[in-house]
């Protein structure tokens, strides 16, 4: 069977006229009639009470009892061409700590989501880094992004970003200097974000100094919203900072201090058992991935 023919069949089954059926299809009523005829004939029935003196079209007993056939018919069509599309679909679900979802790879994630190249099926969701390595094992996700360095047995660990830290000031009242001394800020004021062990372990010694912070964040929305209250600071990696930068107008400023806070790490990770298929779209990814981060401004 043809589907321009079940098509006309269908439509014509709601509007009951030809000359409708005509208008909503943009063809002309004898195309109508002509694909009409065709489906009887491959059907070896009559669909249409065909007479003189009849306004609305009429169907056939028969005709009523296609109704349902055509209407399974379509949707067995519609079917088949998801599969067929879908062999060449890249399906990619990625995992990520908030900030590198929310601000670092957003841009990355836009431009592989809208290239018709891809055709690509993207499923982001947002984890703590040593879920990521949790995640991969079990083949929940199939590319992760984490900034701890974990040793599991079938994960691939790359280290793929280096980031500087930088200050970031609230600008009514910041510091206006290109670099500034950790000690010039005020202590109370910041809106600390740890990234890891080693970060801690650099904050503690530099600006905490053995007292708990005032105000301590995980998620980039919170550091974002605490940003903008008058006299806040933070230190951040060089890419939050520049978001900051374009979408609040913060002050940035590099550090001073001779002892520099460790750089941001960000690791790629995956599982090192894929199957060819698999492993073909991450590395069309990984590589798309490599050439984005190569042409960041940090």
């Amino acid at each position: 069977m043809n589907q321009q023919d079940i098509e006309t069949f269908l439509t014509l089954t709601k509007t009951g006229s030809l000359t409708k059926t005509a208008e909503i299809l943009y063809v002309s009523q004898p195309t109508v009639s002509h694909r009409l005829k065709e489906l009887e004939e491959e059907l070896g029935i009559s669909l249409l009470v065909r007479g003189k003196g009849l306004r609305r079209v009429e169907l056939t007993q028969k005709g009523e009892e296609f109704i349902t056939i055509a209407e399974r018919w379509l949707s067995l069509m519609s079917e088949t061409s998801m599969l067929r599309n879908k062999e060449d679909e890249v399906h990619l679900h990625i995992g990520c700590p908030n900030t590198l979802n929310a601000v670092t790879l957003l841009p990355f994630y836009r431009s592989i989501s809208n290239d018709p190249e891809l055709n690509i099926r993207l499923q982001i969701s947002t984890h703590y880094s040593y879920n990521i390595y949790e995640l991969l094992e079990r083949h929940v996700i199939d590319l992760g992004f984490a900034f701890h360095l974990l040793h599991f047995k079938n994960i691939i660990v790359e280290p793929i970003l280096r980031e500087r830290m930088v200050i970031v000031q609230e600008k009514s009242q910041a510091i206006h200097r290109d670099t500034i001394f950790v000690d010039d800020l005020t202590r109370e004021k910041e809106v600390c974000f740890i990234w890891d062990n080693n970060y801690q372990i650099w904050h503690d010694q530099m600006i905490s100094k053995g007292k708990w912070s005032t105000l301590e964040v995980d998620i980039y929305q919170l550091l974002a919203a605490f940003i903008r209250e008058p006299g806040r600071w933070a230190i951040v990696p060089i890419s939050i900072a520049r978001h900051l930068q374009e979408t609040q107008g913060v002050i940035l400023s590099e550090i001073a201090d001779s002892r520099k806070p460790p750089e941001r790490v960000t690791y790629l990770v995956k599982h090192k058992d894929n199957s060819e298929k698999k492993e073909a779209e991450l590395s069309l990814i990984q590589s798309r991935l490599q050439t984005w981060f190569g042409n960041m401004e940090l």
